[in-house]
């Protein structure tokens, strides 16, 4: 696992007086690892960047990308990154893979026991979707870091 950070700020955490970007990035393994390596990176930038009110949520939809990507993509063995990104009052949760196929979201039967990935971010996210790159492509979930504020 390999961590990337950036950030120009004043000292202060996203969403506050003074904050321009943060970024930060984790290279994982394609493999059933990488959801629980992805959840814990996750709690410990948010609470390094002050803005752990947003954990619950956030490592809800970092386990539902990065499963979904383990599961689904097409990678070949290669890596997937994890990419947490502030701006403003808006965080970006991506998760990058080299399978240039889109995801394909359903809607779960009720006692379906998995597919509700999409179904939850949907609900909870300012804003999500997919994204090509030059690799792949990146799913990404957005969320108000503004505490208090409601998702969705």
């Amino acid at each position: 696992m390999t961590c990337k950070t950036a950030n120009s700020t004043n000292g202060c955490g996203p969403g506050e007086p003074g904050t321009s970007r943060w970024a930060w990035e984790v290279a994982l393994p394609a493999t059933g690892h990488a959801p629980g390596l992805a959840r814990q990176a996750t709690r410990e930038v948010l609470t390094s960047w002050h803005v752990a009110h947003l954990e619950e949520t956030a490592v809800l939809f970092v386990s539902e990308l990065v499963t979904n990507a383990v599961r689904h993509a097409c990678t070949g063995g290669s890596t997937l990154v994890l990419r947490l990104e502030a701006e403003g009052t808006t965080l970006r949760i991506e998760v990058h893979d080299t399978d240039p196929r889109w995801p394909q979201p359903g809607t779960p039967a009720g006692l379906d026991e998995s597919g509700f990935g999409f179904v939850i971010v949907d609900a909870l996210a300012n804003n999500w979707g997919v994204s090509e790159t030059a690799q792949g492509k990146a799913v990404w979930a957005e969320l108000d870091t503004r505490p208090g504020h409601q998702p969705g």
